[in-house]
C-alpha cells in the first residue's frame, strides 16, 4: 500500500524538506522544500550557531510541518547532521526548535547518516556494483566501503564545504595562497582516513555531488570523470560568483560550494583510484522514507 510520508534533514549546508509516496521499496517526490543555511561555516568559524541561524532553522521546521500537513503526509521526520552535531549550543538550539515547533529534531550518527544515504542511493545504483559510497556536505564528508550493496565500513571526515572555505579562506576568484591552503588541509586529513584500499566503482549523493553533476552534465548523463572535477577545480577558482553562475547554470548560493566540493571529491577519487563516480539522485532523505515506510523509524 502506498503512504505518503515526509523527512527532512538539517544539514550542513541546507534545510531541506522531503515529502514522497513510498510502497516500501520506491519512492516517488511529491514535494521539496529547502532553504539555504550554511551551519557547517558557520559553525567550522565559531563553534556555536548564532542567533540568527537558529531562528532560520525555526522557521524553516515551521514550513516543513505546514508542508507536510498540507500535503497530507502521515508522520514527519526531521533529523540533523554534522552541523547541528559539532556545534557547542546544539542542545539549547534543539530545545528551541522543539518548544516553537512542536518538532523534534533527531540528531543522528556519521554511522547512521552513512546507512540512511546508502539505503536512498541504492534506489537507482543498486546494480551497479558500486565498493565506494560519498557524501560530501557543507560539514563533513562520508565515506563508505560497500559490498553487494551493504555497508561494510564507514567514516566520517572534516571535509565540508563550509569547514573547507573556513579552514582555508577560498572565495571567488581564489587566489593562489588559499588554493593551497585548501588542497593541503583537504590531504592532511585524508592522510589520516581509516577507510583503506582501492576501488573501481563508485557512487555519490547529496547537494554538494548533485550541483557538480549539474555544472558539468545539463543532458543528465549520471557519471562524471575525474578531469571534469579538474576542469571545475581549474574554472571556478578564476571566475568570480556570477561568472560561475552564467557558465554552469547553478544557483548562486550552490556556486560557492563548486570549488571546496571539485576539491574534496577529486581527492577522494584518488585517494581511492577512481577515474569515474556515479551520482546518485536520490540520497539521505529517501533513504529516511524507505525506514519509516519499513517501521525502522
Amino acid at each position: 500500500m502506498t503512504r505518503i510520508l515526509a523527512a527532512a534533514d538539517i544539514g550542513s549546508n541546507t534545510a531541506h524538506l522531503l515529502v514522497a509516496a513510498t510502497d516500501g521499496n520506491l519512492v516517488m517526490r511529491i514535494d521539496n522544500f529547502n532553504e539555504w543555511i550554511p551551519l557547517g561555516e558557520v559553525v567550522a568559524r565559531t563553534g556555536e550557531i548564532p542567533k540568527e541561524i537558529v531562528q532560520q532553522l525555526v522557521q524553516a521546521v515551521k514550513e516543513f510541518r505546514r508542508i507536510a500537513s498540507a500535503k497530507q503526509a502521515e508522520s514527519l521526520y526531521v533529523f540533523a547532521t554534522e552541523g547541528m552535531r559539532s556545534a557547542l549550543n546544539h542542545k539549547a538550539v534543539l530545545k528551541k526548535i522543539l518548544v516553537e515547533t512542536g518538532v523534534k529534531v533527531d540528531v543522528i550518527s556519521p554511522r547512521r547518516e552513512a546507512e540512511l544515504s546508502l539505503s536512498g542511493i541504492l534506489l537507482d545504483t543498486k546494480n551497479y556494483g558500486a565498493q565506494m559510497m560519498f557524501e560530501v556536505g557543507g560539514g563533513s564528508a562520508q565515506i563508505g566501503k560497500v559490498t553487494k550493496n551493504k555497508l561494510i565500513e564507514e567514516e566520517s571526515l572534516p571535509l565540508g564545504t563550509g569547514r573547507i572555505i573556513a579552514e582555508s579562506g577560498l572565495r571567488n576568484p581564489c587566489p593562489d595562497y588559499a588554493l593551497s591552503a585548501a588542497v593541503n588541509y583537504i590531504d592532511s586529513i585524508l592522510a589520516k582516513a581509516t577507510v583503506e584500499g582501492s576501488a573501481s566503482i563508485g557512487v555519490a549523493s547529496g547537494g554538494v555531488g548533485r550541483g557538480l553533476w549539474r555544472a558539468l552534465h545539463p543532458d543528465s548523463e549520471k557519471v562524471i570523470a575525474l578531469e571534469e572535477l579538474d576542469y571545475i577545480v581549474w574554472s571556478s577558482s578564476r571566475l568570480p560568483t556570477d561568472r560561475i553562475v552564467a557558465r554552469f547554470g547553478v544557483k548562486q548560493k550552490r556556486a560557492s560550494t563548486l570549488l571546496p566540493g571539485a576539491l574534496v571529491y577529486s581527492a577522494l577519487m584518488r585517494k581511492y583510484g577512481l577515474r569515474d563516480l556515479a551520482i546518485s539522485e536520490f540520497g539521505i532523505r529517501e533513504g529516511a522514507v524507505l525506514e519509516m515506510a519499513s517501521g525502522k523509524i
